[in-house]
Formats: C-alpha cells, structure tokens, sequence
C-alpha cells in the first residue's frame, strides 16, 4: 500500500485507504476474518463482503421498498426486511454490478482430488505462522484450552511464539488459558494437564447441567440457530465467555477448524476412499459457516469477547486442502489415526509441543468432552417438555426441517418464538447426520442409517468409549459443522448490531 494518514487506531481502517487504491479488488487483498459494508460517498456506491469461510457472521435482506439491508445479526433484519439470508461466505455484493459474486476460489473448491506430496515441516511452518499472525493485538487475549489436539495446539504454539511477539510487551510472556466443562469432565483434566506442560497460566471453569439448562433459551436467541449439536457445544462455551470477558479479557483464540480441513471427526474413519475423503472435507468447510464458525463467532461475541481461530487462515487452509488426501485417510493397521498429518507435523521428539498422549488423544467433539451427562442431560430434559403427541405432530407444526427428537424439537420452540419469520428457520440448514457427518456421507456404512445421532460417539465401532447415560437416541437431526481467524481483524463496522440499510 501507500503510504495514507489514517484518522482511527482501528485495523478496518485499513480496508478504506487499499479501496481508495484498487477499488472493489480490495476482498481479494484481505488476510484476516471480516464482514463489512463500505460506502463510497463519492458516487454513493457501496460494496459488502464477508471473508472467505465465513468465520464472522454476515446476514442479508430485502425490503418491501426494494431496499438492500445488512448486519451481522438476523435479528436486526427480521422485523424491516421482506425475506433475509445467510451472507454466502467468500462472495462481495456491489451495488455497482446489482448482485453478489463470488471472489474466492481455491482449487479445493471444486473438489477435485489433489495430488500434493505431504511434508510435515511445510504444515507445521505454516499453522506456527497462522497462530503468529493472531498474536497481533493491543487487548489482553488468552487461548481456549480444551485438552483436545486443536486447541492444545494453538496453545502450545502460541505459547512458545509469544516471548517474540509485540502482545508480549503490553500483555507478558505467560499466556492465559481457559477451559470450561462439568466437574470431573474429560476436558477439565485434559486441559489441565497441557496448561502445567506448556506452562500457561489456566482458569477453569464449571458449570452444573442445571445452569446450561437455564441458559439454553438465551443461547438460542445468540446463535441464532436451531441446530443440535450447535446448541449443545455453544451452551458450555456461551457460559464460558461470559465469565472470561469479566476477567478483562478481549479476545482468545480458538481451535476451531481443523477437524473439517483433516477429517477430524470419528466417521471419517468409513471413508471408502481417498476420493470421497477429501469431497467430505469440502462439503463440511463450505458449510462451516452455519455452524461451528456461527458457534464460535456469535457464543463470545454476545459477551463481547473476540474469538480468533488459526486453522482457518486463508493460505493454511489452501495448503492443507492441495495434500494428496490419501495422507489424511485413517488407517489404524499402519498407526494412523484421525487427523495424522497435523498430529505427525508436529511430533518432535527433540523440542516436543505437546506430551504424546496428548498429541494422539482420540477427537472428542466439544459438546462430549465437558462431561458426558451434559448430552443425557439435555435429552432428559427436551423429554419433559414435549411429549410423544407433540413429536409425533411435528411435521404438520415445522413442516420445514421437521425435528426428529424430542431435543430437536424443544430447540426449534425455542427458535420459533425468537425468529418466527420463514427466512430465519430457512437460514439453518438440516438434513441426517451421523456422528456430525453431511448427509452425503452417511452412505459409507449401512449400520448408520439406524442410528442418526449428532454425537462423535454415534459413529459405531470406532470410538474407544460410550455414553454413561445409556443407548444413544436414534433420531434424524441437523448436522453441525465444526473457527476463527483475524490478521487484521478487517471488520469495517466490527459487529454491526444495527442493521445498515441501503435504498
């Protein structure tokens, strides 16, 4: 760029002063999570964008008066506009040209199969340099620290890249790490233990099931969706948030991402074949944005916590998604489990990151990991609030995305009381799932089609452990999708809580 005076210490900014240079190309230049609009005063043009996954939260409607209205938030939009949408991810709407246009795209776009060799070192170098780019800030941050493989990773990175970074000078070389379950909850004691071995200074914090019960009404109306396992792992991180933000804490980074870039979740390991290993992994990031990016975006936000995610930066995402996904594909005979190449990237057994059984833990989905009961806890409560007549009625009651469980359908109230418009329950996506699977996937094993259940553990076979609570529910429900990323934090208007209209 040239050289501009700016006016603001504001990163958006920067957005200005390159369209002042390039014009719309100015989504093209961007590294970082952002959705803005921006208004040219010169002719009264303006353009709106949202960055290439979706990681930040982008709505769009119409007026009766044709009318072009934006925000962050749909409830801004439900009682002026005429119909609203999901913002697609990696599109820029111009005023200019009456329409949106799609602005990234990757090779892995159009699924077809790569053939990269992999290379441990490349991988690793490169997520070390995403995590890098997140540690430019002026607010005091921490890292969410789960005891899983992604979020211990971000830690230990983070941690060991912190004394170099210029956060260290305002903030110190100690990073603050935080961890959210029920007492005695797997995530608890996972966490704890990477936070004593990478050396972070750690909070914990507990919730009962009473308390997510009580909250779930609250999370509905911050999400936005009524999607199950969306609102099963937002509920925990929701209450977390809340409690890091009266810490003083503006922003944390997160480890969301890495289970759609590698085949992270436990029904990866019936994939037939390299082919459709890596078509799975495309479907699951084109649609993150509807869940675990919403998750992770809106569950902070309604706290005002900033929340950044590494393993979705632009160009580690392009990296990952080139290897030949043959090296993705689980394989226990020969020791290779899910989410081996991240796993073998970052096994130095010179200058270790992270204990070994740490780094070869089994993928725990969030919603699991702080406590089993959590899960049983919810279904025993859904089941006393709607009865069998109810879920027997519910496709003349939600004839759109029917709920299949009583669960489904205790969210989808809940919902529908918020966001009573056709497009707000068009904007969640439904369909069955197993174990967070698109549906497409469900196909690779018979034995699914009878067990549709969103949890990890609902993929037979392969999970080491079951649920305490009993059977898992057999049901057809929503599939969840499971970041954030921020080099320059590129939000022209940040969380927009107003909706901006344009006539």
């Amino acid at each position: 760029m040239k050289a501009h005076k700016y006016h603001t210490q504001s990163d958006c900014e920067v957005i200005a002063h390159l369209y002042e240079e390039i014009g719309e190309e100015v989504v093209e230049k961007l590294d970082g999570m952002f959705s803005f609009v921006l208004v040219d005063l010169r002719d009264k043009s303006f353009i709106a964008a949202r960055d290439p996954l979706g990681i930040t939260p982008l709505y769009l409607g119409w007026g009766n008066d044709g009318s072009v209205w934006f925000a962050s938030e749909m409830k801004a939009l439900k009682d002026d506009c005429e119909r609203f949408e999901s913002f697609p991810p990696g599109h820029m709407y111009s005023s200019k040209q009456g329409g949106l246009r799609r602005y990234y795209n990757p090779p892995w776009f159009n699924e077809s199969i790569p053939a990269e060799p992999y290379d441990p070192l490349i991988l690793r170098h490169a997520f070390e340099k995403s995590v890098i780019k997140r540690l430019m800030t002026d607010v005091p941050f921490g890292v969410l620290l789960s005891g899983g493989l992604d979020s211990s990773l971000v830690a230990a990175v983070a941690q060991r890249h912190l004394a170099g970074s210029t956060a260290a000078k305002q903030w110190g070389n100690k990073l603050h790490s935080f961890c959210v379950g029920l007492e005695g909850s797997p995530d608890l004691k996972a966490g704890r233990e990477v936070a004593d071995y990478i050396g972070t200074v750690h909070k914990e914090f507990h919730f009962t099931v009473q308390e997510g019960l009580d909250a779930i009404s609250d999370v509905i109306y911050h999400i936005e969706t009524y999607d199950v396992t969306t609102i099963r792992a937002s509920t925990p991180m929701f209450l977390m948030s809340r409690k890091i933000k009266a810490l003083g804490v503006k922003m944390v980074l997160s480890g969301e991402g890495s289970d759609e870039i590698f085949g992270g979740y436990l029904y990866f390991h019936k994939a037939p074949n390299k082919e459709e290993f890596h078509k799975e992994t495309c479907r699951k990031l084109k649609a993150l944005h509807l869940y675990d990016c919403l998750r992770a975006n809106k569950s902070t936000s309604a706290w005002g916590l900033e929340a950044r995610v590494p393993f979705l930066d632009r160009d580690f995402v392009n990296l990952a998604m080139s290897i030949d996904p043959a090296e993705k594909m689980i394989n226990k005979k020969e020791g290779k489990i899910e989410k081996w190449i991240i796993r073998k990237a970052f096994d130095d057994e010179e200058n270790p990151y992270l204990p070994k059984h740490i780094l070869y833990r089994q993928k725990e989905q969030f919603s699991d990991g702080v406590g089993y009961s959590w899960i049983d806890g919810l279904k025993d409560h859904a089941a006393s609030q709607v009865s069998d007549q109810m879920l027997a009625n519910a496709k003349h009651i939600y004839p759109h995305n029917t709920p299949g469980t009583k669960e489904g359908y205790y969210y989808r109230m809940i919902f529908e009381r918020c966001f009573p418009q056709e497009s707000a329950r068009l904007t969640v996506p439904g369909g069955p799932s197993v174990a967070c699977s698109t549906a497409a996937a469900i196909a690779w094993d018979k034995a699914w089609a009878n067990n549709l259940d969103p949890s990890g553990r609902a993929a037979t076979g392969v999970h080491d452990s079951a649920y305490e609570g009993g059977e898992v529910e057999s049901s057809a429900v929503s599939h969840k999708e499971g970041g954030e990323d921020g080099l320059a934090n590129s939000k022209v208007g940040d969380k927009v809580q107003e909706a901006i209209a344009v006539a």
